[in-house]
């Protein structure tokens, strides 16, 4: 078997198989022994050809191999895993399917257990070989008609990965597909006119859904959603090939193409092609030719909105060039300043303080705009960059807050009809500001604010323009509630009589007229629209708190029942995701404020969690799987997504808000749905939010009467979530399983203390091999957790040491508290280890 050529290799493989045929296994232990090494070694190429003589031999003569089916299944399981070499997976799903036929009852909870690991090794067969791949997918059909109850618990995982194949890559289309639309993405408009979206009108908000190329960007976002593994390698040879072209429409049309691609194949951009993609985005926007530069500004949107957070970490490179190109761009292209705009916003969203270098300049470019265009449209751009750029800084806008306020307060005195859209915006960026600028900056403004917010809604009848008004009241809330108090109740009046009234239908019939853009925009309004109706309800909720000598307790109990029912049944049946969406986000609020009062009406809890239970199971109406008109299948599974998200965060809430047992038998009915997402077959978002929201349902039920028993019971259920989640090849999937171990340590006590061990076990071996810094906090506070539990079998001389050696934090800083408790602890109740003389210098 030394021969380096396949087909001798192919040919003894097969002449050993011949012999199988008058010599079974146990009379020939060489061919045991020559498996047994091959298939282990460490060397790529000899696991190839022993996987591939072990798939030649029990084509040949299965059954007398059954003795040895049990270590077979161990060896495929670790097989499966080798990713890197699609050789091997390819031999060994042959052979798994020549078993399956032969196992048995003492196989089945192996073969049960390497499924979703099979699932895993064929998306990556397909994407090094498809024709080996199709041929590999006949063990699901070998599975089917052998044995199918080991196929039932992944029926679902097995059912979404043959929707992904079977229309496009096992009929091969894929590539027929993409060679009949990149003709249309790269085609140059007929002679002296432009594509719509490059047309230089001073509107800058035409839509383009009827466009040749948005319709073929669409094909592509659809099929990337179903063939995200081979969709990069098909599609990047023909981009790379168009941005080298002389042709400025076939460069437009390749940067099209990364563009699209930054939505459905995102993980794999983030991890394997961000800076080179980054790097020819980047040169786009300086390219000599005006279509180029305003596709390349769509693209770096595109990456700025769906590849976070890794694009922050080149804001260095970037914010030079959006700050550039917007300073030098010609005001009245408005289409092109608004792409620069939407690049720039989706960027700045996830900065934080690293914006503090470029605000000077930032600010210089948005006051410049506000004071010195004529243009509507871009000073309404300006302003909304304003509130997007308060959300990163915060404090540090303080230096620029008077012009900006001055500016705001111009706008939102005048009553004409062409400032409406201007100052809807500028109601919206004065929220932000009272949310992010500082209490003592805004306080002053606040009376003003609500006045000025009563004076609009009074004089102007627009349903947006108070839908901005309840955002502000809401803001004003969190700084000065005090100023609200003389208006509460024609606030709350008004509040329930948009809840009762044809607030939507006012909206619809502004569609109708024509007012609002297009359906999407109108889907858009109706979420916003409610959004801060029930946001209002919110405001007024946590108003009448704090001032209970101004409505009763009482009160506040029967502006619940108002407004928790109207959640409860826009979840049930209200059609528009994003409007759904809306509410469960504002039900989430008023929980987390209001917690016990939320559940004084004894159904509520029930009525709460079946909600939540239905909307997990994807039984809400508008998750009936139609598609609406203006949005495309991978839209609608994103906002699927959100669904499930925002759902599955109501949980830790409701745990945190009852006494455990009150809620046991709903977590009960509730965690098997979000433990389900922690699969490995399961995408990446899924795996993380399935392990952070165990992590902090274990932190709510720490808090709570009855919380460490409940969160004993369910360790064992848990636990190997957990540890499974640590060793995930995402680094944001190994945090939150580090979080939620730290938390089920903390929550659970005594209860899990022969658990102790393996944890600190799984912890130390991940400190030795972990490059993240943010899983290197969470380490860090992990263990803390696990000292703050008071458990005996807890080695401190061991632990602490380890601990202190790897502070301070360097990215979650929200852990200090939880390490600073720790320590506090420490000090109280073991001195000697604090001071002793190493650990007291590491801590100073």
């Amino acid at each position: 078997m030394q021969e380096s050529e396949h087909t001798v290799q192919h040919s003894l493989s097969q002449l050993c198989a011949v012999m199988v045929k008058h010599e079974t296994p146990d009379r020939w232990p060489a061919l045991l022994q020559l498996l047994n090494q091959s298939t282990k070694s460490s060397n790529p190429h000899d696991r190839q050809v022993g996987l591939l003589l072990l798939n030649k031999v029990m084509e040949s003569n299965p059954e007398p191999f059954k003795p040895h089916y049990c270590q077979l299944l161990q060896l495929f399981s670790t097989v499966l895993q080798d990713h890197n070499n699609p050789t091997a997976l390819y031999y060994c799903i042959l052979t798994l399917t020549a078993i399956t036929a032969y196992t048995g009852t003492e196989e089945m909870n192996l073969m049960r257990s390497i499924i979703p690991s099979l699932i895993v090794a064929l998306k990556h067969l397909i994407k090094a070989d498809q024709d080996q791949a199709s041929e590999a997918m006949e063990v699901f059909n070998e599975l089917m008609e052998s044995e199918v109850s080991i196929i039932v618990p992944h029926v679902t995982d097995m059912v979404h990965f043959c929707l992904e194949v079977g229309t496009v890559l096992k009929q091969k289309l894929l590539n027929p597909i993409l060679q009949a639309i990149f003709p249309v993405l790269v085609a140059a408009p007929p002679p002296g006119e432009h594509d719509p979206e490059d047309e230089e009108d001073d509107s800058g908000d035409g839509s383009d859904n009827d466009n040749p190329k948005h319709c073929a960007a669409q094909v592509v976002i659809c099929v990337d959603n179903h063939c995200t593994l081979p969709l990069c390698n098909n599609v990047m040879p023909l981009a790379q090939a168009c941005l080298t072209s002389e042709n400025p429409y076939q460069r437009k049309g390749g940067l099209m193409c990364l563009a699209v691609l930054a939505e459905g194949c995102a993980d794999h951009i983030r991890t394997k092609m961000l800076s080179s993609m980054l790097q020819t985005v980047c040169q786009s926007l300086s390219d000599s030719n005006q279509v180029v530069r305003s596709a390349g500004l769509f693209a770096l949107g595109q990456f700025s909105e769906h590849l976070q957070p890794e694009v922050s970490k080149y804001c260095s490179d970037l914010m030079p060039l959006l700050l550039g190109y917007l300073s030098s761009c010609n005001q009245a292209k408005v289409g092109h300043v608004t792409k620069a705009f939407y690049a720039l916003e989706n960027f700045m969203e996830n900065l934080g303080a690293d914006i503090e270098p470029y605000l000077p300049t930032l600010m210089e470019t948005m006051l410049s705009a506000l004071n010195n265009t004529e243009n509507l449209k871009i000073k309404e751009l300006a302003v909304s960059a304003i509130g997007a750029i308060a959300n990163a800084a915060k404090e540090l806008l303080v230096p620029y807050f008077p012009p900006v306020i001055e500016s705001l307060k111009g706008f939102l005195t005048t009553t004409t009809e062409e400032m409406r859209s201007l100052q809807t915006q500028s109601l919206d960026t004065l929220s932000v500001l009272a949310r992010t600028i500082g209490n003592d900056v805004f306080s002053p403004l606040a009376a003003e604010c609500v006045r000025l917010g009563l004076n609009l809604t009074d004089t102007i009848d627009d349903p947006d323009l108070r839908r901005c008004t309840y955002s502000l009241y809401s803001a004003v809330s969190t700084v000065s509630p005090d100023c609200l108090t003389p208006h509460l109740t024609a606030i709350t009046t008004v509040m329930l009589l948009a809840l009762k009234s044809n607030e939507v239908g006012i909206i619809n019939e502004q569609h109708q007229r024509g007012k609002v853009m297009s359906k999407q925009m109108y889907t858009v309004r109706l979420y916003t629209i409610l959004n801060s109706i029930v946001e209002a309800s919110y405001l007024c909720v946590k108003l009448t708190s704090l001032h209970l000598n101004f409505m009763p307790p009482l009160a506040l109990l029967k502006l619940l029942d108002v407004v928790i029912p109207c959640f409860l049944e826009t979840v049930r049946t209200e059609q528009e995701r994003q409007v759904v969406m809306a509410v469960l986000e504002t039900m989430n609020s008023v929980i987390k404020s209001c917690k016990e009062e939320v559940f004084k009406n004894p159904s509520r809890l029930k009525e709460i969690s079946h909600v939540i239970r239905d909307v997990l199971k994807k039984k809400a109406v508008c998750q009936g799987g139609g598609v609406d008109e203006a949005d495309d299948e991978d839209q609608q599974a994103e906002y699927d997504a959100m669904l499930l998200e925002f759902a599955g965060e109501g949980i830790p809430l409701l745990a945190s808000s009852v006494p455990a047992e009150q809620f046991a038998p709903f977590l009960n009915d509730l965690l098997p749905l979000i433990m389900s997402k922690a699969k490995s077959s399961c995408t990446v978002a899924d795996r993380s939010f399935s392990v952070g929201t165990i992590g902090e349902i274990l932190q709510a039920l720490g808090c709570v009467s009855g919380g460490r028993g409940l969160a004993g019971r369910l360790s064992n259920r848990l636990l190997p979530v957990l540890v499974a989640g640590t060793k995930d090849s995402d680094a944001e999937v190994r945090n939150n399983s580090v979080f939620g171990l730290g938390c089920l340590a903390q929550a659970a006590g005594p209860i899990v203390v022969t658990d102790y061990p393996m944890m600190l076990s799984v912890f130390s071996n991940l400190l030795t091999k972990e490059s993240d810094l943010r899983v290197i906090d969470n380490l860090c506070a992990a263990l803390c957790r696990m000292i703050l539990s008071n458990i005996t079998p807890c080695p401190l001389s061991q632990v602490f040491p380890a601990l202190v050696a790897r502070l301070p934090l360097k990215e979650d800083m929200e852990e200090n508290k939880t390490v600073f408790s720790c320590m506090a602890m420490l000090y109280t109740n073991s001195p000697a280890l604090v001071q002793y003389k190493y650990n007291l210098h590491l801590i100073l």
